[in-house]
């Protein structure tokens, strides 16, 4: 036992047999700050507990970056035209490297880069997001290359994803990425929200969707900003993960699924406030329904078949109008 340990366990001991802290204080020459940090260290370690522990921080602001990892974050700028933020993800996923984000800022000033040019939405434009998980999930397609399609489904409130690739746009694709949405989404899904691409409109996907209480709400044509979520989502697929995989892995779809996984529970999500979807999930999981709430809810008169043509679609719907 060395001579700090044994001064400090003569602290808590004289504590003990006497149960005045003052005493002990103006005794011993220490603050009662410094004697309660010990005894309850004592009393929930022993005298292990008594021993001098490292104060280095968890976080070290000043500390060094390396001139590997310094380029390494250059080259994220220049080649892929990544902000800080998603600089930060990429070198967590790809590399297991942890930095702040004022380090990285802190890397990129001082390399004298030039700041990125960022859309500014308009002050008219209002972002909307519902409230519940499952309450309204986008779904959409994205051609990556030659017979690789992806399938994309996000929910609006949560921005949890689920993603599968196929080399067509099908029908019986459609019906098995939502078999999977269904599987993988922690909550029960309330409204698929789509464009007008006609494999969502084949009758079996919309007879699954009733069948299973589940409102089929496409979209108007030239309105891709109300499907914002999974477009952006999409974008964002492009420019961290496909840019970074081989193609032709045999592997791939366990590569997509990966992406997946990181981006529900790991990455930080700026709308978010830097949060991650599954986060968020568990922040609102207590208000969120159950499906047998979803199946008495659901009024099946109000859903009808609809059509890939949006001029037919406008007809059907005034006729059911009408009658």
């Amino acid at each position: 036992m060395d001579d700090d340990v044994r001064r400090r366990l003569r602290w808590v001991q004289l504590f003990k047999e006497t149960d005045d802290a003052g005493l002990v204080c103006r005794r011993c020459g220490i603050s009662r700050p410094t004697l309660r940090k010990w005894t309850r260290r004592y009393s929930a370690q022993g005298e292990a507990g008594l021993q001098s522990r490292s104060r280095r921080p968890n976080l070290s602001p000043r500390a060094r970056v390396s001139d590997q990892e310094r380029a390494l974050i250059l080259q994220l700028r220049q080649d892929r035209r990544l902000g800080a933020r998603r600089i930060q993800s990429e070198l967590t996923r790809q590399h297991q490297i942890r930095f702040s984000l004022a380090t990285i800022h802190k890397v990129l000033t001082r390399a004298g880069t030039k700041p990125l040019k960022r859309w500014r939405r308009k002050a008219h434009n209002k972002r909307y997001s519902r409230p519940i998980p499952g309450e309204r999930v986008q779904m959409d397609t994205c051609k990556i290359a030659p017979r690789i399609y992806q399938y994309t489904a996000v929910d609006d409130c949560t921005r949890y994803r689920v993603l599968a690739i196929y080399p067509r746009r099908t029908a019986a694709n459609t019906l098995e990425f939502l078999e999977q949405v269904l599987e993988e989404m922690h909550f029960p899904v309330q409204r698929v929200q789509t464009d007008r691409g006609r494999e969502f409109f084949a009758h079996d996907v919309q007879r699954w969707l009733m069948d299973r209480c589940i409102r089929f709400r496409p979209l108007p044509p030239r309105s891709p900003h109300l499907n914002g979520k999974v477009e952006r989502s999409q974008k964002t697929d492009l420019d961290e993960f496909w840019s970074t995989v081989d193609l032709k892995d045999p592997e791939l779809s366990l590569r997509v699924s990966e992406w997946q996984h990181y981006y529900n529970w790991d990455r930080p999500h700026g709308s978010l406030n830097g949060r991650s979807p599954m986060d968020r999930y568990f922040e609102l999981s207590a208000n969120t329904p159950f499906w047998e709430d979803i199946e008495q809810q659901f009024d099946r008169t109000q859903e009808r078949f609809r059509d890939a043509d949006f001029r037919i679609d406008q007809a059907l719907e005034k006729v059911k109008r009408s009658l």
